[in-house]
């Protein structure tokens, strides 16, 4: 976990993502790759984005990754975000190849560069991944700084 706990939503919890939500439930990115063309999938999804193939296989990843490109919100969010501003939304692109949309949290914004190393992190969302009596919280992945 990092200091900086962000406002998180309730996320969309489907079959073709249980488990990644599953995996950032026990602070993991699991996603799959597909087995005709290697592929690493982000967003996850049960059919190949490039060749459409459904043969996939889930893998975890390292949780490793560098920023891709960055933009640092300072004003004009909505009341709930406004005490976390300035508020540093990126694109990660992993070690494994996939590139998300997510914030870097715990990392002054003046220091942020292009190709910066920056690790998992995940936030609690307060929801469960089913509704099962006991089911694990979902967590949103974010990231920070590696050293």
């Amino acid at each position: 976990m990092s200091e900086t706990q962000l406002p998180t939503g309730e996320p969309n919890i489907t079959h073709d993502n249980r488990r990644y939500w599953q995996g950032t439930a026990e602070g993991r990115i699991d996603l799959p790759r597909c087995t005709a063309c290697d592929l690493v999938i982000w967003y996850p999804r049960s059919i190949c984005p490039d060749c459409q193939s459904m043969e996939l296989e889930w893998e975890t990843m390292s949780g490793l990754g560098t920023v891709y490109s960055y933009t640092v919100t300072r004003a004009g969010v909505g009341r709930k975000w406004r005490e976390h501003l300035p508020l540093v939304v990126a694109y990660v692109q992993l070690d494994e190849g996939p590139i998300v949309l997510t914030n870097l949290v715990d990392i002054d914004p003046s220091i942020i560069e292009i190709g910066m190393a920056v690790t998992a992190v995940f936030h609690d969302t307060g929801h469960p991944i089913s509704d099962e009596d006991g089911a694990p919280t979902s967590a949103i992945l974010r990231f920070t700084s590696v050293s």
